[in-house]
């Protein structure tokens, strides 16, 4: 008996050595930054310390934003979007996380304050999946955020803002093959009573960065381009209402 209880302990220890196995080397299979993205921000301009990819201001605001990567994206992918809102006086920062999966690093935002202690008041924002670590964070530490940006996503159902007066921005497209409109209505109940909703026309869930096709993904009839600077203007513009 013994020997058949310690067969199957073997047995499900490897098992589970084989199946981690196969989730890191398809969590390394990540959605790297385009060419596009390195034409519109240079790579000498791409700066990475402290487990971050940091976009400083010249003019610093004493404003930051933690932007949490979608699952298997690289932080690089985002550049243009933190690069445009860094001209503003905002030091934005996109995290290293394990495994490519911002859930297994929502604290990342608490690292932020810590790596740049001259930052006052910050943001989290996140795409995708990194929108669910984003306000899986701000949920648990409503002290320490002053607002949230979501792009192409949505609080999980267990983080509920909807009694709370937080700051939101909630960013979607049209063509979006993951974070559908149709996710997004349905939970919209989720946000808070201060949120704010723009629909990008003809955009879609990869061009929230610039790192080329996603699989599921529905094709965009506007570039990826396009689709950013709507992205960057509309958050400029929220961030002036709510950023100060």
């Amino acid at each position: 008996m013994k020997k058949v209880i310690k067969y199957i302990l073997v047995s499900i220890f490897a098992l589970m050595i084989i199946a981690f196995g196969g989730f890191y080397i398809w969590s390394e299979q990540t959605y790297k930054p385009s060419d596009e993205l390195y034409a519109l921000v240079g790579k000498g301009d791409i700066k990475k310390e402290n487990g971050f990819v940091t976009f400083e201001p010249t003019k610093n605001k004493k404003v930051g934003i933690v932007l949490y990567p979608g699952a298997k994206v690289e932080p690089e992918a985002y550049g243009y979007y933190a690069k445009e809102l860094a001209k503003e006086g905002y030091t934005v920062v996109i995290p290293d996380v394990r495994f490519n999966f911002a859930l297994f690093d929502k604290n990342k935002a608490t690292e932020a304050k810590d790596a740049y202690p001259a930052v006052e008041k910050w943001h989290v924002a996140g795409h995708s999946l990194g929108g669910v670590a984003a306000t899986a964070y701000a949920y648990e530490n409503p002290k320490e955020v002053e607002g949230i940006i979501l792009l192409g996503s949505y609080p999980s159902d267990s983080n509920d803002f909807s009694k709370m007066k937080v700051p939101m921005l909630s960013l979607y497209a049209e063509y979006d093959g993951l974070s559908t409109v149709e996710k997004i209505m349905k939970t919209k109940h989720l946000l808070s009573k201060e949120a704010n909703m723009h629909k990008i026309a003809g955009g879609n869930h990869g061009q929230f960065g610039v790192y080329g096709k996603q699989k599921g993904d529905h094709e965009a009839t506007i570039s990826a381009k396009k689709q950013q600077e709507e992205m960057i203007a509309v958050t400029k513009k929220w961030l002036d209402q709510n950023g100060e």
